[in-house]
């Protein structure tokens, strides 16, 4: 197979990336990742320099692809390797640049190693894992992130000599549940009672909660939406990447795969969420509002989504990084893996030691998190 570095998402034309097994995942899409990449979200100016490595086979059809940026800092990736690049320093070497195989601002696991659908993946999903060993030292870079990979992948890039690193997010999981009622009934009495006491705190504020598609949301709307977005990033010091042309773009292009629940105040919409799916699962991304009511934020980030997903028949939520207080509204600890391909051997060997103490810590951790889940004794 041949392979080829790609300037940008949409260097390959939306058929091939349909002809990828994506499992129909929003973020690693060309839609997702071109918009984020036309509109300045992942570009030069925030160091998301696109290499995205594309495998031909001998008849010059696309057999893979390894979505691969080259990056001069870590903002954004959810690496949480920032204490990493002094220790590189320490020893005499430069940390950045780096390999990041990730979608920017996206902390949610998903397909990375991407093969023809319809083949077997295996001998495709090796040779993008050592073409992107050979780009480390190419580009003479510290490492290769492959980051938030689902099981199977993990387990390949493993056997390939990559160490790993776990974390915990919390995702909450459809048992069969016929409505939210249902689901509320499996929770322990006083868990049931404040959860109650939150959505009834929504409702007597005289707010209206709607779910919209992407296709379902005119200019005017996004722009209040994408008023709440950036909102919150600012208050709270932080950059607002995605621009209100990305959101527009990206609902265009991924239609229904998008969906916002907007809180309405009589005809002006004061609050939003905005999510991802695919057919298993909805994936909470960001949110923000214009007023300070009670309960609002858990409504539109937390007990909307799961309403959304048990009518739609939803597997899983998965509403971001972080957030111990997602346990007594349902949501589970679960794993989470990244992979990393390190270029120097000494700080290969550093780095396992460190990472198998952290990955002993973060299991206990997880454990510990499972205890104060709010369902009944039993369940």
């Amino acid at each position: 197979m041949r392979g080829e570095l790609l300037a940008s998402a949409q260097d390959l034309a939306e058929a091939d990336w349909q002809g990828l097994a994506t499992d129909d995942d929003p973020f690693v899409s060309r839609a997702f990742l071109g918009a984020a990449e036309q509109t300045g979200a992942a570009g030069a100016a925030l160091a998301w320099q696109p290499m995205h490595l594309a495998l031909r086979d001998e008849s010059e059809r696309l057999a893979g692809l390894l979505p691969l940026y080259l990056r001069h800092h870590s903002f954004g990736d959810f690496s949480h390797d920032w204490n990493w690049a002094p220790a590189w320093r320490q020893a005499g070497l430069a940390y950045y640049p780096k390999l990041v195989t990730g979608v920017p601002f996206t902390p949610s696991p998903g397909p990375r190693l991407l093969a023809r659908a319809g083949e077997d993946p295996a001998a495709i999903q090796h040779g993008l894992i050592a073409a992107a060993k050979d780009l480390v030292t190419q580009w003479q870079a510290s490492s290769w992130q492959c980051l938030f990979v689902r099981e199977a992948e993990r387990d390949l890039l493993e056997a390939a000599g990559l160490l790993l690193r776990r974390g915990v997010q919390f995702h909450w999981l459809n048992r069969g549940y016929g409505d939210f009622a249902d689901f509320l009934a499996t929770f322990s009495a006083d868990k049931r009672k404040k959860l109650k006491r939150e959505r009834r705190a929504v409702a007597e504020a005289g707010l209206r909660i709607e779910a919209r598609h992407g296709d379902e949301i005119d200019d005017a709307l996004w722009t209040a939406i994408h008023r709440h977005y950036r909102d919150t990033f600012l208050r709270h010091g932080n950059h607002p990447a995605f621009s209100l042309a990305f959101f527009r773009q990206v609902a265009a292009e991924l239609g229904r795969r998008l969906v916002v629940f907007v809180a309405w105040q009589g005809d002006a919409p004061v609050a939003s969420a905005i999510c991802y799916r695919n057919a298993s699962t909805l994936f909470g991304r960001h949110w923000g509002t214009d007023i300070d009511c009670p309960g609002l934020h858990f409504e539109l980030c937390y007990y909307s989504g799961i309403d959304y997903a048990i009518a739609h028949g939803l597997q899983r939520f998965e509403p971001g990084a972080g957030g111990e207080h997602k346990l007594t509204r349902g949501f589970e600890p679960v794993p989470t893996w990244s992979a990393f391909w390190i270029a120097d051997e000494r700080m290969r060997d550093l780095l396992a030691r460190f990472l198998a103490r952290e990955a002993d810590a973060l299991e206990d951790y997880q454990a510990e998190q499972a205890r104060h889940l709010p369902y009944k004794a039993g369940g």
